[in-house]
C-alpha cells in the first residue's frame, strides 16, 4: 500500500515505534510505565517491519497472556501480518480488525497498531469466529456462546464480571442483523463492539483472528474476570425539531432513495440550506440524523451520497421510519463529562474504546483534535476509529462505545493458577 491510501487528516502523529535503538528503548520504557497495570498495552508503525517484535517487548511476558487484541491500520499489509501475529504474540490467541484511525498511547492516531493483552490472572476468553455474514446459522451461534458462558463459570467460579465484545466487516451491511441475533445468548452479559474500517476510503475492511484475516465475517468475545466492569455507549447530540420521514429505501443495502419523497440528497441538503453537490463526510458528522428506539435517540449516520443521489448509510433505515436531525452539544465538555464519569468511584486500568469515524471527522472539522486526544489519553483510553458501534443488541453510528475495566479489589484473590 503506499501512502495515498492514508487518511487526509491534520491529526499530528505521534513518532513511530521503529527499529533504531532510541525507538527500542522507547518501548521499553513504555513497557515499564506500564508495569504496575492489570492489562498491558502496545503501539508500533504498522509499516515498520519489526512491528510484532516491538509489540511482542510491549506486552511481554505472553505466555502470561490470555487474549491479545490489536488494531491495524490499512496501511499495513493485512494478510501478512495475521498471520505472523498469530505465530509471534503466541501463545495467546490473537484477534483484532483493520481501522479506521487508531487510539493509542496519545489519543488520536494513525498508521499505527495498537494492542491490548488481557493477562490469564484477570481474564477467561472465549473466541466464536462467525466466517460468512451471510449464511450464519443464529441458532448455532446462540448455542456456542451459552455454551462458552457455562464453560467459563466452571473454569473461573469466583469471577463475577462479564462483557461482550464484537469486532466485525464495517462493510458487511450485516452489523445490525448480526447484533439483535446474538444478543439472546448473551442473556445479561453486556456487548459492545466495533465496526472494522478502512480509513476513509470505504474500500475493504478485515477481522482479524488467529493468523488469518477475513471479510464478511464477525469475532465475538467472551471474556470473563475478576476485574470490575462498566460497558458504557455515550455521544453529544440531542434531537432538534427538524424531522424526515423515509419514503424510500433498501435496508439490506443501507440505501435511502427517497425523503419526503423527494430525492434523498436533494432533500436532505435543502433542509441544511446546502447544495446537494457539496455534501461531504464532514457535513454528514456535523448534521447527524437520530431514530427513536425504545424511549432513546439513536444516530443513523450517513456514510456517503452515491452517484445516483441516494443516500448510503453505516445502518440499516426502512421506509416509513421518523429521522430527526440533531445538534451537537459540546464535544470537548461532553467528552470529559463522560470520562470523568467512569473514574468516579475508581480509576478504570483501561478504557477500550470504540469511537465512530464521523466523530473524529467533527474533532478535526472543529480544530479540536488535539483537546480530545488529550481526553483520551489522560484517562487511558485505547482502541479504534470505527464504521459503526454495537451496543448490547443495537447497531449505532457517531457514539464512543467501550468498556472501563478497573483494577480489583485488594480482598479479591480468585485468580486462574
Amino acid at each position: 500500500m503506499n501512502d495515498a491510501k492514508r487518511p487526509t487528516q491534520a491529526d499530528p502523529m505521534p513518532a513511530p515505534v521503529g527499529a533504531s535503538p532510541k525507538m527500542r528503548g522507547s518501548a521499553i520504557a513504555t513497557a515499564l510505565k506500564h508495569a504496575d497495570r492489570i492489562t498491558r498495552t502496545g503501539f508500533a508503525d504498522a509499516q515498520d517491519f519489526g512491528a510484532l517484535d516491538r509489540l511482542a517487548e510491549m506486552l511481554a511476558p505472553l505466555d502470561e497472556l490470555e487474549l491479545v487484541i490489536l488494531f491495524v491500520s490499512p496501511l499495513a499489509d493485512i494478510d501478512t501480518l495475521s498471520a505472523n501475529a498469530a505465530r509471534q504474540l503466541a501463545p495467546a490467541q490473537v484477534v483484532g480488525c483493520t481501522t479506521a484511525g487508531e487510539i493509542g498511547s496519545n489519543g488520536y492516531t494513525d498508521g499505527e497498531i495498537v494492542a491490548i493483552g488481557l493477562p490469564r490472572s484477570h481474564f477467561c476468553a472465549r473466541v466464536l469466529r462467525i466466517d460468512d455474514l451471510d449464511h450464519y446459522d443464529g441458532q448455532q451461534q446462540i448455542d456456542q456462546i451459552i455454551r462458552n458462558r457455562n464453560d467459563m463459570a466452571r473454569e473461573t467460579p469466583d469471577w463475577t464480571s462479564e462483557f461482550a465484545f464484537l469486532l466485525v466487516d464495517g462493510l458487511s451491511v450485516k452489523e445490525d442483523a448480526l447484533t439483535a441475533d446474538l444478543a439472546p445468548g448473551l442473556g445479561p452479559v453486556p456487548l459492545f463492539g466495533g465496526s472494522a474500517g478502512d480509513g476513509t476510503d470505504f474500500g475493504a475492511t478485515y477481522v482479524l483472528c488467529n493468523g488469518i484475516a477475513r471479510r464478511n465475517a464477525a469475532v465475538l468475545l467472551q471474556i470473563r474476570s475478576n476485574c470490575p466492569i462498566k460497558v458504557f455507549n455515550t455521544d453529544h447530540l440531542v434531537p432538534s425539531t427538524q424531522r424526515m420521514v423515509v419514503t424510500g429505501a433498501n435496508p439490506a443495502r443501507r440505501l435511502v432513495h427517497e425523503i419526503n419523497a423527494e430525492p434523498a440528497a436533494r432533500e436532505y441538503a435543502r433542509l441544511l440550506g446546502k447544495d446537494p453537490e457539496q455534501l461531504t463526510s464532514f457535513t454528514f458528522a456535523a448534521h447527524p440524523l437520530v431514530v427513536r428506539i425504545g424511549g432513546q435517540h439513536h444516530v443513523r449516520a450517513i456514510q456517503q451520497v452515491a452517484e445516483n443521489g441516494d443516500l448510503v448509510f453505516f445502518s440499516a433505515i426502512d421506509e416509513g421510519v421518523v429521522l430527526t436531525l440533531a445538534e451537537p452539544l459540546d464535544m470537548i465538555a461532553h467528552l470529559d463529562h463522560a470520562l470523568t464519569g467512569l473514574s468516579a468511584q475508581q480509576t478504570p486500568d483501561v478504557i477500550l474504546a470504540c469511537d465512530c469515524l464521523l466523530r473524529r471527522m467533527e474533532a478535526q472539522q472543529k480544530q479540536l483534535t488535539p483537546q480530545i486526544s488529550a481526553l483520551l489519553a489522560a484517562h487511558r483510553t485505547v482502541g479504534f476509529c470505527t464504521y459503526g458501534e454495537q451496543v448490547n443488541s443495537i447497531h449505532v453510528n457517531q457514539t464512543l462505545t467501550g468498556v472501563a475495566i478497573y483494577p480489583p479489589s485488594a480482598t479479591d484473590t480468585g485468580q486462574r493458577s
